[in-house]
């Protein structure tokens, strides 16, 4: 592609960019709720043995991720790359998946999360929801985004803890889920039993006030709104060319222009959010445990084909959303690229990079897995069978010009407010358990 082509202000203004964010693309939300939400979402207590939040995977410091490839969970300790095992408790394994970050989550259109999509609004459910949970699903999930901040306290990976050691991991460990006496159950029982929370509880829900029990998902709602407030992220340079506010550097217009034009970025990176919500095979390379069952010993990741069953959905993963896609590195659904550079450069022919790519771009904190890293990488058949997935999308051929212009486009959507946060990292919280700064 001749960059010299590309940037002109005309050019650049001619392109088929999408409308501005408004207020109207979001759920409103109260503040009050929020700020009982920011409180429970740095609170350890959710966690089955009280020693970790939902920020220790996304964290402000982190631009909402953990800054590392593949993040420890349970028997972990210290925050981001820094974290390592627990001598006296390590890990039994590296979470599968890099942490996705959370801007814009309250947004109307994100109607599928995870890398997988395994969570989805669906009317014809009686919860509204389609998870993995199927009949046992509740209802009464203010939003998808509440409902999504059920799983991670139910893995023993990530916050439930090993099986056995704590009330809720023994909860788990017996499929009792949803009902009295299960894991939700008992995290919502913890919950209120902390007087500042069941009177902040009170205050914000009237039906609590009134003598209804506290239930999860008020402790779920409450999280949803705290991370559609802090985390709503529309004010970023690209943001203020959308709004006719700005125009972008040459450099930046270049790469935009490139974008939204011959790179083809714009097909799955669309609208306001610069996501299709669709899954594709993009070949990332896949590190870490895998997705695989407790007595399953293989290491791979069929990312969307274990929720759809379907053949075409093999090694095809969710399209992110780049939003302060430059902070919220490492790159790929196994976080294989630590460079956002390099990362592009894969990403426009990851076919002809797969066997190519060094190991040393990933990010992994020091831990002696039981599934080894690379064990994917090692087995030749299966590593052949993401580079055939991959083939399905044609692929991008950038110079180098373009990838320097393709970065500084990247760059215009750093939302520096977004990412400082609006309510900020409280300085305690009502369980009185140390709060990760």
């Amino acid at each position: 592609m001749a960059l010299a082509l590309l940037a002109t202000p005309a050019l650049a203004a001619g392109l088929a960019l999408p409308p501005p964010v408004t207020d109207a693309d979001y759920r409103p939300v109260r503040i009050e709720e929020a700020q009982l939400g920011r409180l429970l979402f740095f609170d350890p207590v959710l966690s089955g043995n009280r020693n970790i939040s939902c920020a220790t995977c996304h964290h402000p410091r982190f631009a909402t991720t953990d800054g590392v490839s593949l993040g420890l969970g349970e028997g972990g300790v210290g925050l981001g790359p820094d974290r390592v095992g627990d001598p006296d408790n390590m890990p039994e394994q590296r979470i599968p998946r890099n942490a996705p970050a959370l801007f814009n989550l309250g947004a109307h259109e994100f109607t599928v999360m995870f890398h997988d999509g395994r969570i989805e609004v669906d009317p014809s459910r009686p919860s509204g929801l389609r998870t993995p949970l199927e009949e046992e699903m509740v209802a009464g999930f203010a939003s998808l985004l509440s409902a999504r901040t059920m799983f991670p306290v139910l893995s023993p990976d990530e916050m439930a803890g090993h099986y056995g050691e704590n009330d809720v991991s023994r909860a788990v460990r017996q499929g009792l889920i949803t009902a009295e006496g299960g894991a939700w159950d008992v995290i919502a029982r913890r919950v209120a039993a902390i007087p500042e929370y069941q009177a902040l509880f009170a205050a914000v829900y009237p039906e609590i006030d009134a003598g209804r029990p506290l239930h999860f998902t008020d402790i779920s709602d409450a999280i949803a709104a705290f991370v559609e407030f802090e985390f709503r992220s529309d004010t970023s340079p690209f943001d203020a060319v959308l709004r006719g506010e700005a125009t972008l550097s040459p450099l930046a217009q270049a790469g935009m222009a490139l974008f939204y034009g011959e790179a083809r970025c714009a097909t799955c990176h669309a609208g306001p959010f610069l996501t299709d919500h669709g899954f594709h095979p993009r070949g990332s390379p896949q590190l870490g445990p895998g997705k695989a069952e407790r007595f399953e010993r293989h290491s791979r990741d069929e990312g969307r084909i274990r929720v759809t069953g379907r053949a075409e959905d093999a090694y095809a993963f969710r399209t992110p959303s780049l939003r302060n896609v430059a902070r919220t590195g490492p790159w790929g659904h196994a976080g294989g690229h630590s460079d956002l550079e390099a990362f592009l450069r894969f990403h426009a022919d990851p076919v002809a990079a797969l066997d190519d790519w060094d190991p040393a771009s990933a990010t992994l904190p020091a831990f002696a897995a039981v599934k080894p890293d690379l064990a994917l990488r090692a087995n030749a058949p299966e590593w052949a069978a993401i580079r055939e997935a991959a083939s399905r999308v044609p692929p991008i051929p950038l110079e180098e010009g373009d990838v320097e212009a393709l970065l500084a486009f990247l760059h215009t959507l750093t939302d520096e407010k977004a990412l400082a946060g609006r309510l900020g990292i409280p300085e305690r919280v009502p369980s009185g358990l140390p709060v990760e700064r």
